[in-house]
């Protein structure tokens, strides 16, 4: 099973988040909702995936001086896990 349009929505929905053109919380319901792309790897990146997640939204809660989490390096993990998510599913085709 291909899940290339999965994957071309997270990597549009982190390039709009990128460039403040979507919320935090519609970036997280999208993310969140891909469980058949998140099924078909192993278990540890949904696990990966959710920390990510719940770091961006505990982040947002203060400015960026007072947080330890940086949004910015946190959408750069991200990118590294679309990445290695997609490496992933390509071994397994």
């Amino acid at each position: 099973m291909s899940f290339d349009s999965n994957l071309t929505l997270l990597r549009t929905s982190l390039t709009a988040l990128n460039a403040k053109q979507m919320s935090l919380s519609e970036f997280c319901k999208i993310w969140r909702s891909q469980q058949g792309l998140l099924a078909a790897l192993p278990e540890r990146y949904g696990q990966v995936m959710e920390d990510l997640l719940g770091r961006m939204e505990a982040g947002s809660l203060f400015t960026e001086e007072s947080c330890s989490f940086s949004q910015d390096d946190l959408q750069t993990n991200l990118s590294v896990w679309l990445d290695k998510a997609t490496q992933t599913l390509e071994k397994h085709q």
